[in-house]
């Protein structure tokens, strides 16, 4: 594979990642995963969450496609793809942590934007957190953010519709 084709996968999957992450996070987590993403939307004491129990499931994935790829673990039956696939779920993962657990949960530094996209990811994930269950919520994705007003027209359709339950100082 040439280092063309290589830096080509690698960026198509770290793209491909926000596609699996946005509906791993509406379907799974906030479906039959609720409960290991629950606490995330819950305050807690706690540094570490159940739900960071996700963060080993992509790097299995990661570590997976490593392997699959990998001369070493399987030989001749190696995949070359493989690597250059893992590379990417690895970044991807470098970046939602940066993002999500950095920036939007401040877990590992401190800095509020005040414009631009920054302050639009932001937004939109806190509006994700303004349902108290797992039925109804906006904003799944964890890089890609609509428009925080959109997303609040869309909260409301849904809480009056009886989807969404809100929290009260984010519900009107």
């Amino acid at each position: 594979m040439s280092a063309f084709s290589a830096i080509v996968l690698v960026l198509v999957t770290v793209a491909a990642m926000e596609g699996v992450a946005w509906s791993s996070h509406k379907y799974i987590m906030h479906g039959f995963g609720w409960r290991w993403h629950r606490d995330h939307h819950e305050p807690h004491e706690s540094f570490f969450e159940r739900n960071d129990l996700y963060a080993l499931v992509g790097a299995a994935m990661s570590i997976s496609m490593f392997a699959v790829g990998s001369p070493l673990a399987l030989g001749e039956r190696a995949w070359e793809p493989g690597t250059w696939i893992g590379l990417g779920i690895l970044l991807y993962g470098v970046i939602y942590t940066l993002i999500h657990d950095g920036l939007v949960h401040q877990r590992w530094f401190r800095f509020v934007p005040r414009r631009g996209y920054a302050k639009r990811l932001v937004q939109a994930h806190n509006l994700h957190h303004a349902t108290l269950s797992k039925e109804g919520g906006v904003s799944f994705g964890f890089v890609l953010a609509r428009d925080p007003a959109a997303l609040k027209r869309d909260l409301r359709r849904q809480r009056e519709a009886g989807i969404a339950v809100m929290r009260e100082a984010l519900g009107d």
